[in-house]
């Protein structure tokens, strides 16, 4: 389950535009797209590096999907610490007559490439890319990505809500007719359903942490996000549906600037850089990826990575996170147009509508931008103000905070949850309260950091551009 910079604060600006989006609701206006998102030519690419346990699962959910692709290409990024997934998966799909391509790297060259050299060999419409270690859950989940993408131009990725993934949901996909085509009368041991209590115990901690947070962020602050613009802020590539040419666009503009270190989470960079030309990053509610977890020891490293890929991503894309001080610019020049009367001559009719270019980012900003620029300081609001009350001799107002902070969180977390579902997820977001308590001030203590030592580096790439 990947750390996708979540937001962790619940009194932050973040969560207070997401509450604004939900009770505005969703913007009215009826597609009626320009093309025929059933003639589009439809490509996936799996990425896999160290996903032997769980390449399987991975190709059994694409078996399941109920959309045509036209290439299923998978790509052994794990050069040389390979392990055995291009086996499993060449055996997987002999066993299902599933038409898989298989490129094997001698070294690995990481994510960014992947999804670089891809975007430009192929000549697809949608390029679905999916790590090795997710499992599409819904099997309309390529289908819905798909017709979501061609509501509108202005729409460049699609991407479903993502959780950890069970033990039930290992033993459910491993009784399903493909692992019994693959392993015939052999049983299946799947390594990741072994360990002794400890590990167990820390598994559980890690995939609440995972679950809590991903409600929050998905079931909240990106619900709120697509009903006031349309998009979200913070995106993730593990099983994300993209329009090809505006994804080599974006290698185009940034590979003579950064080559291939879109920072550490090349995702959220093509991800930020798309919310830069106008477009929009969607996330749908209704369709389902789960991947697995992993171990508690690395989630302090692998979030403080996210933020920090994050936070380098804001020194980039600096015009997004002013759209705020740009808005009474954005406003005049919304209002001189509705005043003019000049009618609406244009044919294809979209919702959350707006003009691309980098150009009109920098002079006006964008609506997503608000979003982009709430996240930022999301990291360090609440620590912050807790820091600094302490600093006054006001440690009981800190405690306060903070504690108002986590009622708060733990409640939206429950809220998010329906049925018998809800008291399960008010257990773990209580149990995971604590680590997300500690991973806040992890948090402040990055973005300093960064502030201090890792910001002026993107600046000097880009005069060296």
């Amino acid at each position: 389950m990947p750390v996708a910079a979540h937001t962790l604060s619940a009194l932050g600006p973040n969560a207070l535009i997401s509450a604004l989006g939900l009770l505005r609701g969703p913007e009215r206006t009826v597609p009626d797209p320009d093309e025929d998102w059933r003639l589009a030519a439809v490509d996936v690419v799996i990425h896999t590096w160290g996903h032997q346990h769980d390449i399987a699962y991975c190709l059994a959910s694409l078996l399941a999907q109920d959309h045509p692709v036209r290439r299923l290409v998978l790509i052994d990024d794990g050069g040389a610490l390979g392990d055995h997934a291009v086996q499993i998966a060449s055996e997987f799909a002999l066993a299902n007559a599933m038409p898989l391509e298989v490129i094997e790297r001698k070294w690995s060259l990481g994510r960014a490439p992947t999804l670089k050299r891809q975007a430009r060999e192929m000549d697809c419409d949608v390029l679905f890319v999916i790590d090795g270690d997710v499992v599409l859950e819904s099997p309309d989940y390529i289908r819905r990505c798909v017709q979501t993408l061609y509501e509108g131009a202005g729409i460049a990725s699609v991407a479903g809500t993502s959780r950890p993934m069970r033990a039930s949901d290992r033993r459910r996909w491993a009784a399903g007719d493909g692992f019994r085509r693959w392993v015939a009368s052999d049983p299946y041991i799947d390594p990741r359903l072994r360990g002794d209590r400890w590990h167990r115990l820390t598994t559980w901690l890690a995939a609440a942490f995972h679950e809590s947070t991903g409600r929050f962020q998905q079931g909240f602050l990106d619900r709120g996000q697509m009903a006031l613009f349309g998009g979200v802020a913070v995106s993730h590539g593990r099983a994300t549906a993209y329009r090809r040419g505006y994804l080599k666009d974006v290698f185009d503009r940034f590979e003579p600037i950064y080559g291939d270190a879109l920072t550490g989470m090349p995702d959220l960079f093509v991800a930020m850089a798309l919310n830069n030309e106008g477009y929009r990053n969607v996330r749908l509610a209704d369709v389902h990826a789960h991947a697995p977890v992993r171990s508690l020891e690395q989630l302090p490293l692998r979030h403080g990575r996210a933020t920090s890929a994050y936070m380098q991503s804001c020194v980039e894309f600096d015009a997004l996170l002013r759209s705020p001080f740009k808005w009474p610019r954005r406003l005049w020049r919304r209002w001189r147009a509705s005043a003019s009367g000049t009618p609406d001559a244009r044919r294809v009719v979209e919702a959350y509508r707006q003009p691309f270019g980098e150009r009109l980012t920098r002079e006006q900003g964008r609506p997503i931008g608000w979003a982009q620029a709430a996240a930022a300081l999301d990291k360090v609001l609440v620590p912050a103000l807790a820091v600094a009350l302490v600093a006054l001799g006001m440690a009981g107002a800190a405690l306060g905070l903070l504690l108002v902070d986590a009622v708060v969180w733990v409640a939206v977390v429950a809220a998010t949850a329906t049925g018998g579902e809800r008291m399960r997820m008010l257990g773990r977001a209580l149990a995971s309260a604590p680590l997300r308590s500690l991973l806040m001030f992890a948090d402040l203590l990055t973005v300093v950091a960064g502030m201090l030592r890792l910001a002026p580096a993107p600046l000097r790439l880009r005069r060296a551009g």
